[in-house]
């Protein structure tokens, strides 16, 4: 009950009989077997095209950036963690922030086309928890201004949008393969594009932009996983469907207790099917707030701020006002969820959170 969240550890003997084929094939990197399997049955799995399997999210966005040869502004959301925003500023583009919805905490579209510029190069929208931002109308933007597309979808494993993977969207999604997530391969990242050529170039980037032994086809960096994260990815996929079932049952265990209270959910798109990988709380009242947030600690209950400072206020970015996400910032947790937290212990932290309101 102390912590935000455990990663999901599948029975040891399962782990071993992939680690047994990375000792047999005598290969630990550069695109081995085992990582060449998980990326297509992670693939398959999801109903998406290809992907690349990289060394973290946040290497995802980076060399998605890349591979679309992207310069200049990136229109973003300030809610996300600070990885969407390091990303574009690591690969020399300007973040530009735009404000987000006050119901569901995506990106606010009707508030995008305001912000673009002759700079402007593409929007890099963060679906939150989960829950899918408004992509029909991202996308309708895009295309009437002749801009780039990128997902972070970082939370979105098994996330499907118009009963499609949400993978399936922009010019390239992108997805966080950590111990914490739903899915992970330990460290770990995604880059998922419908395009064969934008994930043959991402393949190089990730290798230094190797196209042989001896041959560069351009600069690249060294963003490659291993047959060891491969392995445990391997051994995680057959118990997704069971992790994803006792998150949605400790969502809704969350909702019931939490019920005719004062706190707020957040709001689910109608055309997602959410992947229950989170559950958010928003408490409006700044005393009963930091009630919370004083019980947290006294009592060591692993609530966590997510995400909090709103990425509009990090000092080394242009001061930008962005109310809405500000707010959110300010007064949201995450409530802890993993396979090994109990239903009693779900009705202990809604009791304690009830006592602040």
């Amino acid at each position: 009950m102390d912590k935000f969240t455990i990663p999901f550890f599948p029975p040891l003997e399962e782990y071993h009989i992939q680690l047994e084929k990375v000792w047999n094939n005598e290969w630990i990197t550069n695109n081995g077997p085992l990582l060449q399997t998980l990326e297509e049955e992670v693939s398959e799995y999801l109903g998406t095209s290809k992907m690349s399997f990289v060394s973290n999210g946040t290497i995802a966005i980076q060399i998605a950036i890349e591979a679309l040869d992207l310069e200049g502004e990136i229109i973003t959301t300030p809610f996300s963690y600070v990885a969407t925003s390091s990303a574009i500023k690591w690969q020399k583009c300007t973040p530009v922030f735009v404000d987000i919805n006050y119901s569901d905490y995506a990106i606010n579209p009707a508030l995008i086309e305001s912000k673009i510029t002759d700079k402007t190069c593409a929007i890099l929208a963060t679906h939150i928890f989960g829950n899918s931002c408004d992509i029909e109308a991202i996308e309708t933007i895009a295309k009437k201004n002749n801009l780039k597309v990128i997902y972070d979808a970082s939370h979105c494993f098994g996330t499907e949008y118009n009963n499609e993977s949400i993978f399936n969207f922009g010019d390239i999604s992108t997805c966080s393969f950590h111990a914490t997530k739903l899915f992970h391969t330990i460290e770990g990242g995604g880059i998922f594009s419908r395009s064969s050529k934008v994930i043959g170039k991402a393949n190089l980037l990730r290798n230094f932009g190797h196209n042989g032994p001896d041959k560069f086809s351009s600069e690249g960096i060294n963003g490659k996983n291993s047959e060891v994260h491969a392995a445990m990815g391997l051994t995680n996929l057959p118990h997704i469907e069971a992790v994803r079932e006792k998150r949605k049952h400790q969502f809704l265990l969350y909702k019931n207790f939490l019920e005719n209270t004062t706190v707020k959910f957040q709001e689910l798109n109608d055309l997602c099917d959410f992947n229950y990988a989170y559950c958010s709380v928003v408490i409006e009242d700044k005393a009963s707030f930091n009630r919370v947030l004083e019980m947290t600690i006294q009592d060591k209950v692993g609530l966590r701020r997510y995400f909090y400072p709103s990425l509009n206020t990090l000092p080394y970015y242009n001061p930008t006002e962005c109310a809405v996400s500000e707010k959110i910032a300010e007064s949201i947790f995450c409530l802890p969820m993993h396979f090994n937290l109990t239903d009693t212990e779900i009705e202990i932290i809604s009791n304690k959170i009830k006592l602040c309101l």
